[in-house]
Parts: structure tokens; C-alpha cells; sequence
């Protein structure tokens, strides 16, 4: 099987992640190491259209693990969701003689490394979403530096907050996944926590919480609120006007995506990326790898992508006693 295989592509699609550059490092001196040639695919399914190629080696990824974003930059492409595009990108790798590749991303770059796979290109997804939302996986690279960055952030408003004994609302990233703002509003100690999954809050409810607080003399309150609930501003005017207490919205954005990887997203990284590898090199294809249960492993994609993820229901139990 592994004489099959001689020459790879790495792409990255969807949003960016720290710990894709690990990725893609790991994946280029593994392949190499077995004798592979790899081609680096620019900007994602888009490159791959129109064939945007570099040769990667072992120089090219010297003293990138450190580094956010990718270099192989990321994009969307419209036209690679129709069935015409997916042959025209098919057709480039079979031109260009790449058997298999890598691709870095989320859900939606998953579904179309299935379609690379009908058509006879071998295809491995690795999970890259700081939102760790893929359902067959217990961790996502970017996860880690992202809560890291948001908790730290949110350490610095809880500061101001205090001194000028304010609500503070804070908007991280997650429009339909709450984990990083579960997890911040767990290590940050926050006194509320609103998450997309549980979009069935009750403001009055949180209003009336905020009083009794500031009745037993909590002078101020960090609300941690996923982007998919909704307008922090505007909760933000409608909280002061019920409270009376001057209240503002910080919304962190894209710092979230950016910055120098953890150690731990670049190990895992440093891991998916290899064992991505090893999978190509062994001839599978239309698989994801996967972090479970402590180990690696890997997925039929389509299997994967009809799992279903819910949040640890421990986990919003104690952050609902922490609060108190």
C-alpha cells in the first residue's frame, strides 16, 4: 500500500486555528521522512482549483510551530461546493499526479474531502476548529490557545469592572457551540454563563440574581455570553435600565483565532498531523483522525459527521454551583 502513495497535498479550509501550522509541519516532515512528495495547496478548496502550489520541505516549515493562522493561507470557496468544481479540483490533483491529501479544517472541509474521495483522490481530515465543535472528537486544535486568550482577556475587564463596580457583559466566540465560553465562565469564576445550546435563558431571572447579589454587597458581575445568543450591546442597555447599575458589553472577536499556539495544541497538532500522515501512506482515505477516550484514532468520515455533541452535563452543573 505504501508504494501507492508518492506525492501529497495539505491544504487548510474554513476558519483559522492556532495549531495549524504544527499541522502542517508535522504532516510535511512525516511524509518526507517516507520517501513522499508534498505539495503545499494555497488558500485552501480555491488553490486547489486553481492549481496555487508550492513544494514543501523540511526548510519550509523550519520555525513555524510557534506561529498562529496558516501559512498556507485559508479560504472559502463557492464554486468548490458544486458537483462541477469538485471534478475540476479531482481533475487538478490527477494532473499534477497528487495521490492523497491532507486537509486541516472544520465540518464543512470534511464534507468536501468526501467529495475528493468519490472521486478517487484519498483524502484525511484533521479537526481544526478553536470552537471544538466536531462531534467525533473530544478535542479540536486552536481549543486550547483560544480559552487561553479569552480567559485572559476577560481577566483584564473583570479588573476595570471591579473598579468602577460594573456588570460587565463579554462576548466570545461560538456562534453555535459554547464551549469556550463554558470553559471561560468556569475559569473565570464568572457570576452568569449563556450558551447557544441553552438559548432558553431568563433575563428576568439573571436581573433578579444581579440585585440579590448587590443586596449581600457583591459590588461587581461578569456575564460570559457565546456570540450565538445575541446582541451584547443591546443586553447590555436593557440590563442597566432594569439594574441601575452601569453596565457594558466587550466583545473579544477574532483574538480568539489569532495568536502563538499552546503547548498543547501543538502537540496535539504535532500528533494529528503525523498520524494523518500515516494514514494516507497506509492507502485509507475519506477518514478523519480523532481524539477519544485518551487516544488517537479515526473516523469514516460521513460516520462522523453524523455524530452528535453535546455539552458535558457535570460541567454545566458545577459552573451553575460556582457562580453562586
Amino acid at each position: 500500500m505504501a508504494n501507492e502513495i508518492k506525492k501529497i497535498g495539505i491544504l487548510t479550509s474554513g476558519g483559522d486555528a492556532p495549531g495549524m501550522n504544527a499541522a502542517i509541519r508535522a504532516v510535511t516532515r512525516t511524509a518526507l521522512a517516507s520517501g513522499l512528495e508534498v505539495i503545499g495547496i494555497n488558500r485552501g478548496y480555491a488553490g486547489l482549483i486553481e492549481e496555487d502550489f508550492i513544494e514543501m520541505d523540511a526548510k519550509s516549515v523550519s520555525d513555524i510551530i510557534q506561529r498562529g493562522g496558516t501559512i498556507l493561507y485559508t479560504a472559502r470557496c463557492k464554486r468548490f461546493m458544486t458537483p462541477e468544481g469538485q471534478d475540476q479540483a479531482a481533475e487538478v490533483c490527477r494532473k499534477h499526479g497528487i495521490d492523497g491529501i491532507v486537509i486541516l479544517g472544520g465540518d464543512g472541509s470534511f464534507r468536501g474531502a468526501s467529495k475528493l474521495s468519490e472521486r478517487g483522490i484519498n483524502t484525511i481530515g484533521v479537526p481544526c476548529t478553536i470552537d471544538l465543535d466536531i462531534s467525533c472528537t473530544d478535542y479540536t486544535i486552536g481549543f486550547d490557545t483560544a480559552v487561553n486568550t479569552a480567559m485572559e482577556a476577560v481577566d483584564k475587564v473583570r479588573d476595570t469592572s471591579t473598579s468602577h463596580e460594573r456588570i460587565s457583559i463579554i462576548e466570545v466566540m461560538g456562534r453555535n457551540a459554547g464551549y469556550i465560553a463554558l470553559y471561560c465562565g468556569i475559569a473565570n469564576g464568572a457570576e452568569e454563563i449563556l450558551l447557544p445550546e441553552l438559548n432558553n435563558y431568563d433575563e428576568r431571572k439573571m436581573i433578579d440574581d444581579i440585585l440579590e447579589r448587590k443586596r449581600v454587597g457583591k459590588k461587581h458581575h461578569i456575564i460570559i455570553n457565546a456570540e450565538g445568543i445575541g446582541n451584547s450591546y443591546r443586553m447590555a442597555d436593557r440590563i442597566e435600565a432594569a439594574t441601575n447599575i452601569e453596565t457594558r458589553a466587550t466583545i473579544i472577536g477574532h483574538i480568539q483565532r489569532g495568536g502563538s499556539p499552546s503547548a498543547r495544541d501543538r502537540v496535539m497538532a504535532s500528533a494529528m498531523g503525523a498520524y494523518a500522515t500515516d494514514l494516507l501512506i497506509e492507502g485509507k482515505s475519506n477518514r478523519v483522525v480523532c481524539y477519544r477516550n485518551g487516544k488517537f484514532c479515526d473516523y469514516d468520515i460521513e460516520e462522523a459527521l453524523e455524530m452528535k455533541k453535546t455539552l458535558d452535563p457535570y460541567m454545566l452543573s458545577i459552573s451553575g454551583r460556582f457562580s453562586r
